[in-house]
């Protein structure tokens, strides 16, 4: 037979795998293992992670897998801008092998030392001082002086009602003040002239009884009081030589004001304006 042609026979026939033995299989099974436990280390401690873009496939366009590298590269920036403006930007990152300059401390960490060092140490607040502290001194000053007119207001009343019953006592009402007195209208000691002063409705009047005879009675009107509570204001008499001429004149008191009545021809006329009087407080 011709070689070549056997050669191409042989060249022909499928070639048969011999059987491996176990030192092969254990010695693959081992540089499998070293393989799968080799993993690229990043050359840096810090790693950066960038999420791909979105891209759209459409009609006439490469898929993103297929898009060459520099097109990755130029959309990976464009997003990045993107979310940069959006965004506000933060602190750039250093690496572990660069150099940090020293930082000293922040205002606010010395301010919070600073105060922690002057913090007094905190006393016990007894409840007395509480309560001073609580009220400011003009306060008690207000209190002190409502308290003084509301005392004013009541003592007033007071002494108003207590001066009201009093006369009501003395006087009466409506108000009456009776006198005997010699005065020179046929009278005498044994039988003088009665008087009676009322204050009746505001109207000062007094009654003349000469020797203590009714038939004989005069009438004297005297002022109009005007004013609250005038009507319940006690009117009394007095006698006294006020112009001189040595005959009793009579003196009408109401509430510390006085009016003259002269002695004259057997009866009492109202003082004249600019008549001179001299006058004395009993």
């Amino acid at each position: 037979m011709n070689p070549s042609h056997l050669r191409r026979e042989a060249e022909a026939l499928p070639l048969r795998r011999l059987p491996r033995s176990d030192d092969e299989l254990a010695s693959k099974d081992h540089e499998e293992d070293e393989a799968s436990w080799r993993e690229a280390r990043p050359t840096s401690v810090v790693r950066r992670y960038q999420a791909l873009v979105d891209v759209k496939t459409e009609v006439g366009r490469a898929h993103a897998d297929a898009l060459p590298e520099s097109s990755l590269v130029s959309a990976r920036r464009g997003a990045a801008q993107r979310q940069s403006e959006v965004r506000t930007p933060g602190p750039a990152r250093r690496r572990a092998s660069e150099s940090q300059p020293a930082r000293g401390p922040t205002p606010a960490a010395s301010e919070r030392t600073r105060e922690r060092r002057t913090e007094e140490p905190l006393r016990p607040v007894l409840p007395s001082q509480q309560a001073a502290r609580r009220h400011h001194w003009l306060v008690w000053l207000g209190l002190f002086w409502l308290a003084m007119v509301i005392g004013w207001v009541v003592l007033s009343a007071l002494a108003g009602w207590g001066q009201t019953m009093l006369d009501d006592w003395r006087y009466g009402r409506p108000r009456t003040f009776q006198i005997d007195a010699v005065v020179g209208h046929g009278d005498s000691p044994a039988n003088p002239s009665h008087f009676i002063a009322l204050n009746l409705n505001r109207h000062v009047e007094v009654i003349e009884f000469p020797g203590g005879d009714a038939t004989k009675a005069r009438i004297y009107v005297g002022p109009v009081l005007v004013g609250p509570g005038q009507d319940l204001a006690p009117v009394t008499l007095g006698f006294q030589d006020v112009n001189g001429d040595g005959k009793p004149d009579m003196v009408v008191t109401i509430e510390g004001s006085h009016f003259f009545f002269i002695n004259e021809n057997g009866s009492f006329r109202p003082a004249r304006p600019g008549e001179p009087l001299r006058f004395t407080s009993p």
